[in-house]
């Protein structure tokens, strides 16, 4: 018999997005240094510090810069999802993690996590998945401005129906199913930044730096 909504402790999987190309960048963007790290190791240690149960990394094919940081990070390699084919776009990426048999039992929701995001004040990813465990079966968006950010949060239904779908972004395909969108609207300027380009990534650090 399946578990209430109401009963089931949350528990998060979370997903980092690190298969992009970083062309705008000229340089690795999840290699970047951050802290006394580089951005991935940052993501990694966030999400660990808001004890998600599960952390995955999807990255590209052959991306040995990526595996090596990875490796240097003890990240295992169990933990690591390869997208085949990372030019189809973000929601390919999404897709082959929704399809991963390595997920754990047990998961209730999934953090979808942008890979050039290290900015974001840890209050605000915590704010998030305290609104998201209070609305079992919602997706869940922080907001600002009331614009949807990342990250996003996906309860297991929602999850499961990723894999199979023909949607060519996320967007897309929570416009096209019937997944009910509730946004955390909250007041952190990092989240209408995504780092594409070198000023970009300046302006996360000072953002970081001053702790807004």
């Amino acid at each position: 018999m399946t578990e209430p909504l109401a009963k089931r402790i949350f528990s998060i999987g979370v997903i980092i997005l690190a298969a992009g190309r970083s062309a705008r960048m000229g340089q690795p963007k999840l290699l970047l240094p951050w802290g006394g790290s580089s951005v991935l190791g940052h993501l990694i240690a966030e999400w660990e510090a808001l004890r998600a149960r599960q952390i995955a990394v999807v990255h590209a094919p052959g991306n040995q810069l990526i595996q090596a940081e990875l490796d240097r990070l003890g990240f295992p390699a169990r933990g690591r999802i390869i997208n085949p084919n990372p030019e189809r776009g973000m929601f390919s990426s999404i897709q082959c993690a929704a399809e991963w048999a390595g997920w754990r039992e047990g998961l209730t929701d999934w953090a979808i996590v942008l890979g050039d995001q290290p900015h974001l004040q840890r209050q605000t990813l915590q704010q998030v998945l305290s609104f998201s465990s209070a609305r079992p079966a919602k997706v869940c968006q922080p907001s600002r401005h009331g614009h949807g950010r990342h990250p996003v949060v996906v309860p297991e239904a929602v999850f499961r129906r990723i894999a199979g779908s023909t949607a060519a972004t996320l967007k897309q395909f929570l416009a096209v199913k019937p997944a009910p969108v509730v946004l955390c609207e909250l007041d952190d300027p990092g989240l209408d930044l995504d780092i594409d380009r070198p000023a970009d990534y300046e302006k996360a650090v000072r953002l970081a730096a001053h702790g807004c």
